[in-house]
């Protein structure tokens, strides 16, 4: 998966852009509102394994809303492994042991990762010469800036991340030991941290999928082999202007991670 992804018209699991009216913000149905309700209270472990959710009919008149409502909310859930359904007995969330899963369907999402995971700081922010980063960020010179950080849920490393930043915007970040001082536990994310600091807000990010073999470097901080399969995300963040002013490029413990992604057609 390469290159600028084309934008449906309806939300979808992965990307980074939804559905906008014309003149006005984006508008969220009634049975996704509440799906990413239950989906936070399961994360909160409001209903450990083995407890059931409230039924279809007491959620129902509890919202005020729909049968047909809530049976879609749930379905969203199953789908993503997040519950199971025992037909005459109800609908319980399913064990998911150490496997760290979420949902991304906005760059809001994506800021908010500090929400379950905790960013520790391998390798602080300093500048280099990294000449694919710096074409990838469409510089005129060579030089970037660059951190590296471990992410971990529940005390357990799952995605070594590497970050390169335009020089300028690497500045913003120059007095915060979030991304200056090695071994840092946080819990918020570059980007999150670049918010309200740019002259023009994240418009977008541009994802690509593919896999990877540990390099030594990647399998140390991760603690598996080196030649270990990983899951490789890279993101390419843009401003409303249109300028790129973060690659990060991801690696994966496929054990301990799952991907979903969710695709709708595309409506008019």
């Amino acid at each position: 998966m390469t290159g600028r992804e084309a934008r449906p018209t309806r939300a979808r699991e992965g990307s980074t852009r939804g559905p906008r009216q014309e003149g006005g913000p984006r508008r969220e149905s009634a049975y996704t509102r509440l799906a990413t309700e239950l989906r936070e209270a399961l994360r909160r472990g409001e209903y450990p394994e083995g407890v059931r959710l409230p039924t279809e009919a007491e959620l129902a008149a509890s919202r005020g809303l729909s049968r047909q409502t809530v049976r879609r909310a749930f379905q969203e859930l199953v789908a993503e492994g997040l519950v199971h359904r025992v037909p005459g007995r109800g609908t319980f969330a399913a064990p998911q042991g150490e496997r760290y899963l979420r949902q991304f369907s906005s760059v809001e999402d994506l800021m908010a990762l500090s929400v379950d995971t905790t960013m520790r700081l391998v390798a602080p922010l300093r500048r280099l010469v990294d000449v694919e980063a710096a074409g990838r960020l469409r510089l005129d010179a060579d030089q970037v800036d660059r951190l590296t950080f471990l992410r971990l849920h529940a005390d357990t490393p799952f995605c070594l991340t590497t970050v390169h930043l335009p020089p300028h915007v690497g500045a913003l970040l120059a007095r915060r030991p979030e991304v200056t001082v090695a071994g840092t536990l946080s819990r918020a994310t570059v980007i999150g941290l670049l918010e309200g600091h740019l002259p023009d807000p994240i418009e977008e990010a541009r994802q690509s999928v593919t896999v990877a073999l540990a390099e030594p470097s990647v399998a140390g901080p991760l603690g598996c082999p080196p030649g270990h399969p990983l899951l490789r995300i890279d993101r390419l963040y843009v401003d409303a202007s249109g300028l790129p002013v973060e690659l990060s490029v991801s690696h994966f413990l496929p054990e301990h991670y799952s991907y979903r992604v969710r695709l709708r057609r595309s409506v008019g």
